[in-house]
């Protein structure tokens, strides 16, 4: 299997830790997609200052399976999603695909993004500078 790191973890999640993943020596492209918090949403009344992340205790062989639904020939996957609390800044997804040619790499990025959005069973609770907090659910 392609898939190198399918990982749901408390643990900060580094990029260079997912291109080393997926380097190789007949990888032409790398692509990467970082999920960071972010200090604002449309939903929210205020500032944004926190986002807490809770799991399903399956979320870990969900996201191993989301990935190597977007596996393809020629692909190499990494991918970590972070549970807890996370300030403005920090990733709560990362994504790092590396293929011999760029399109595939792009798309398979994008594809497996798309799928923990709708699919992964986390959680967010988003955290306003006031105080109060809002529930999202899968799919957003």
């Amino acid at each position: 299997m392609s898939v190198r790191v399918a990982r749901i973890s408390e643990a900060p999640i580094e990029l260079a830790e997912h291109v080393a993943a997926v380097s190789d020596g007949t990888a032409g492209a790398v692509s990467v997609f970082l999920g960071t918090v972010r200090d604002s949403d449309p939903d929210a009344s205020g500032e944004v200052v926190a986002l807490e992340y809770t799991a399903h205790p399956d979320a870990e062989a969900v996201l191993a399976r989301l990935a190597a639904e977007a596996d393809g020939p020629d692909l190499l996957i990494a991918v970590s999603h972070r549970v807890g609390r996370l300030g403005v800044g920090e990733n709560a997804v990362v994504i790092a695909v590396s293929s011999g040619h760029r399109d595939d790499a792009f798309v398979a990025c994008r594809r497996l993004i798309e799928s923990i959005k709708v699919e992964l069973p986390v959680w967010k609770r988003q955290i306003e500078a006031d105080g109060s907090t809002a529930w999202k659910g899968l799919g957003g």
